[in-house]
């Protein structure tokens, strides 16, 4: 039986080049997966390969939104804070 909660999920992978891209979805199996494929966004297909780093479950669809526009509008030295706050290695 399909349960009919919606998940709501912020996450961060780390491209090839060693750059960060911050995304929002509702099935992060599959938004992974299209990302790996080249099918995910402009910005990763360019950027291969991608590994997911980070990832946090919201309640609401707004809240992992604002995760994602936070996180993108960040620079880099705030991401890297960021994410070593949430016990993400960055080696």
């Amino acid at each position: 039986m399909a349960s009919n909660v919606k998940h709501f999920y912020m996450y961060v992978l780390r491209c090839g080049d060693g750059s960060f891209y911050g995304g929002y979805t509702t099935n992060l199996k599959h938004r992974i997966e299209q990302h790996q494929s080249g099918r995910g966004a402009k910005y990763t297909k360019s950027h291969q390969p991608v590994e997911l780093i980070y990832n946090e479950e919201f309640n609401t669809k707004s809240e992992a939104l604002k995760a994602e526009y936070a996180f993108k509008h960040q620079s880099r030295s705030a991401k890297e804070q960021y994410l070593k706050k949430h016990n993400v290695s960055l080696n």
